[in-house]
């Protein structure tokens, strides 16, 4: 199964975030299956039309949010689901707690506050 997918350089997203959201769809969808290889940075963007910077910027967020995993010389993987996201999540609310805490904020302000970025992220 190959990688397929297209850069839209109009989009008001830039070209990194693109790729990084559609590996992301795709893999919590299951079209791409956990242990699918991943193109080399080079080789999947010299495929899109882009710098390996582009590329390498949208694994490394990625590999950051536990979605891809790398195995040095063998190459780029599609991670296993499950702690890493979690942990990721908790590790940011505990940093979001802490900032809030010494900006001054009480609970009911620092929970209002991540309320407020929840619906506008989400939408709800």
């Amino acid at each position: 199964m190959a990688l397929q997918m297209t850069v839209d350089q109009d989009a008001a997203e830039p070209p990194y975030e693109q790729i990084r959201a559609g590996i992301a769809e795709r893999a919590r969808a299951g079209e791409l299956p956990v242990g699918y290889k991943l193109p080399t940075v080079r080789g999947f963007a010299e495929e899109l039309g882009l710098a390996a910077n582009t590329v390498a910027k949208a694994y490394r967020a990625l590999e950051t949010d536990g979605v891809i995993e790398t195995r040095g010389r063998n190459g780029t993987f599609i991670a296993a689901p499950g702690d890493t996201a979690a942990r990721e999540a908790a590790a940011a609310a505990v940093a979001f707690a802490q900032r809030a805490h010494r900006l001054g904020l009480d609970h009911d302000a620092a929970l209002a506050a991540a309320a407020e970025a929840l619906r506008a992220v989400y939408g709800d």
